[in-house]
């Protein structure tokens, strides 16, 4: 046997203080990231802001402002006549140029007066309690982009989302938990693209819950005979050799952040069951939700984790809007998208929607939570006021409400206006730079100064616009 480097042999004196330097440096590097993955600190904001967590109901599909909180009466009044610069193009399909009245009941609500049609006449109750943003309007005319373009600020991937913005600026509040987290059950259209962490560090993407599987998080567990030492060990060494392959690319942020969400994991193991242990709350809280409801369990059990969570120190969380749809039974990743008949849609969706929507501000206010929880509530875009078919409406995102309460937010008021038939936004119209404006404003943000630099050039989530809406701030 030719044995050149025998182990136990004397080294070369350069070659001893080669691998002690090694060893030692790779300790103290695994020693602060260490530190910087279990310290995760509240960043400071640029100024006091009345909200510190966001609860983001993402209607996916795209409700139709004119059934739901956009009453006009003129459109009631001229079904089936001809509407006046109507663009057949508007939406994604074609549509007829036919006013078409919305088959609901509508009613006024609150001391403000808030009408609101039978769609959400749970969340009715709510009226004063919420903003209603009347004159949005965006650019993009299909689901994809225009989830990425409200989420994100522009229609195509590979952008950050409003959530990793928010994580990047602001850090976490939770060592143990993740800031950013995403619920669904079918992933919506564009799926990755509207939560992605985009050119930020990955480190600030969202844990993503799909309400599909057995576990609340998949993968969280243990194995069998696996114990925590046993684990323990194994990070550590997956750690020291991922820090000898980083001194090799240092240039690759990824890197440092996968080290993180390892480190994030293993902490989770231990405290992510408690926040999801869900049976714990009371008989009246769980049917406040509808947890016993087959139409809306689903969806419920998605706001009251949601509940949970913020109160664990969660900073933003999207839920999306749940997609079985109940006339029928199919799977929908587009729930809201009443081409073909508007009535049964909607009516459908509220079923799923309306009593956890209103669950959850109803729970939020009870405990002193709504304060500082700031909950959105819409989709990516609106509905056409003429028909596409007989009792149908295409995608229109010229005019859509988004809905906003808590988190210092002014209760029962209404912001722009659309129309007469609610076609178009026409007074104070609001993009979607100002809504992200508004809303990192309300976190104490400046979104002037939200900043990343990638590609030798600073990014920002507004861009170059965005104001905010001082008109719904308390």
């Amino acid at each position: 046997m030719n044995i050149q480097n025998p182990p136990l042999l004397p080294l070369q004196r350069r070659e001893f203080l080669r691998r002690t330097g090694l060893g030692c440096g790779s300790l103290a590097l695994s020693w602060l990231l260490q530190q910087e993955a279990q310290a995760a600190p509240v960043r400071p904001s640029h100024f006091a802001g009345k909200t510190q967590a966001v609860i983001w109901l993402f209607m996916t599909g795209g409700p139709s402002q004119v059934d739901t909180f956009d009453y006009k009466p003129e459109l009631q009044k001229r079904d089936g006549q001809t509407l006046a610069g109507a663009d057949p193009k508007t939406g994604f399909f074609t549509t007829s140029g036919k006013c078409l009245r919305s088959p609901f009941k509508w009613k006024q609500h609150g001391q403000s007066g808030s009408w609101i049609s039978d769609v959400f006449s749970r969340a009715a109750v709510h009226a004063d309690d919420l903003a209603f943003i009347h004159s949005c309007h965006s650019t993009a005319n299909n689901h994809a982009p225009a989830s990425m373009e409200i989420s994100g600020g522009l229609v195509r991937p590979g952008y950050p989302s409003l959530g990793a913005w928010v994580t990047y600026g602001l850090g976490s509040m939770n060592d143990n938990l993740p800031a950013f987290v995403v619920m669904h059950d079918a992933k919506p259209r564009g799926d990755d693209g509207i939560w992605s962490p985009g050119f930020l560090p990955k480190s600030y993407q969202p844990l993503l819950l799909d309400a599909r599987q057995k576990e609340a998080i998949a993968n969280l567990s243990r194995g069998a005979g696996f114990t925590d030492s046993r684990q323990r060990a194994q990070l550590d060494l997956l750690k020291e050799m991922n820090l000898e392959h980083q001194k090799k690319h240092a240039a690759e942020p990824d890197l440092s952040a996968r080290l993180q969400s390892f480190e994030l994991a293993y902490r989770m193991q231990s405290a992510a069951p408690e926040a999801f242990e869900i049976e714990n709350e009371s008989a009246a809280t769980k049917k406040l939700y509808g947890l016993d409801n087959k139409d809306c369990g689903s969806f419920g059990k998605q706001c009251l984790v949601a509940r949970r969570l913020v109160e664990r120190g969660v900073r933003f969380i999207q839920i999306f809007s749940p997609t079985n749809r109940i006339s029928g039974g199919a799977v929908n990743d587009v729930p809201w998208d009443g081409h073909s008949d508007i009535e049964v849609n909607h009516r459908d969706c509220g079923m799923m929607t309306d009593q956890p929507f209103a669950a959850l501000l109803t729970d939020l206010k009870s405990r002193g939570m709504l304060d500082n929880t700031l909950v959105i509530f819409g989709g990516e875009f609106g509905r056409t006021s003429d028909s596409q078919g007989a009792k149908g409406r295409d995608h229109n995102p010229q005019a859509y409400t988004i809905a906003m309460a808590g988190g210092g937010i002014k209760g029962g008021v209404h912001y722009g206006a659309t129309d007469e038939f609610g076609y178009k936004a026409v007074q104070d119209r609001v993009d979607v730079h100002d809504l992200h404006a508004t809303i990192l404003h309300l976190l104490g943000i400046d979104h002037t100064k939200l900043t990343y630099r990638s590609n030798g050039r600073d990014f920002r989530l507004t861009d170059l616009s965005g104001n905010v809406i001082k008109e719904i701030l308390a």
